[in-house]
């Protein structure tokens, strides 16, 4: 399948590329690499344009901040859902905690391997870098805590992460069953992507809010505002950037003149005092 996909992104290219100059190859991840490599090597010089990928995760925040378990279920939580295929694509390999637990869970049901696939030096490689900006799909945010009590399931997916999801009844009822709207919890997602990953151009590629039940006419108040809190956690997000730089260059800078700054009083008091 991997290269039948590559085989139509090669259409796509050929036919559209002179008008298309931002490429999205998945919103669930399959044969990305090729496609990226494919357009990278033929098409890339005389079209100037750029692939991406899309991935779909929501926010999860610890349910207890003060328990290292719950934080530490929480970070699982996001490398289970986009660090799975946002990883190989930044770092070259699978999340560490994927490889630990999933090889974990399969050595425990008498398997000779893990049950999940193990990247050649050449397939890391080949995957590492193939992301000219990363596309992003969110909608709603779940508290996480750590699962003590065992699962009843067979080997998944959601087994394998031992957590549990849950929703603030507090949360903002869209009359739906799916989503929740938790707009502080997608510029934190934000934030993750923008550290993570080596702060790569992010576009938002999905968010938006289910149909109303029982709406019947045309009722989008509630649409409205979940779109407007989203949008303005959103446009908060770049501040990050500037306070990072503050951080970095102003803080020392300052520091730096105030030691030079001393220095020369101190010089001065002590001429004045001779």
């Amino acid at each position: 399948m991997a290269n039948y996909f590559r085989d139509y992104a090669d259409l796509c290219f050929e036919a559209f590329g002179d008008r298309v100059k931002h490429w999205i190859t998945f919103s669930d991840p399959r044969a990305h690499a090729q496609a990226w490599h494919s357009y990278n090597s033929t098409w890339r010089g005389k079209q100037r344009g750029l692939v991406g990928i899309s991935l779909n995760c929501d926010w999860g925040e610890p349910m207890d901040i003060s328990s290292p378990k719950d934080i530490e279920a929480a970070e699982r939580y996001l490398q289970f859902c986009l660090g799975w295929f946002a990883n190989p694509i930044y770092a070259g390999d699978y999340p560490q905690v994927m490889k630990d637990r999933i090889g974990k869970k399969s050595a425990e049901q008498g398997l000779d391997m893990s049950r999940l696939p193990v990247f050649s030096l050449q397939e890391k490689s080949y995957i590492k870098g193939t992301s000219d900006f990363l596309g992003l799909g969110h909608f709603t945010t779940r508290y996480i805590t750590e699962r003590n009590y065992p699962s009843r399931q067979g080997p998944s997916y959601h087994n394998d992460r031992d957590l549990v999801e849950l929703v603030d009844p507090n949360w903002p009822d869209l009359g739906s069953t799916w989503p929740q709207s938790v707009p502080w919890g997608f510029r934190r997602l934000l934030h993750f992507a923008q550290t993570q990953y080596g702060n790569p151009p992010i576009y938002v590629t999905e968010n938006g809010a289910s149909q109303k039940l029982h709406c019947t006419q045309l009722c989008d108040e509630w649409r409205i505002q979940y779109l407007k809190g989203y949008i303005n956690e959103m446009l908060k997000e770049p501040l990050l950037s500037h306070m990072q730089m503050v951080t970095e260059i102003v803080v020392p800078t300052v520091c730096t003149l105030c030691i030079l700054i001393s220095a020369v009083l101190l010089m001065l008091l002590l001429q004045s005092q001779s």
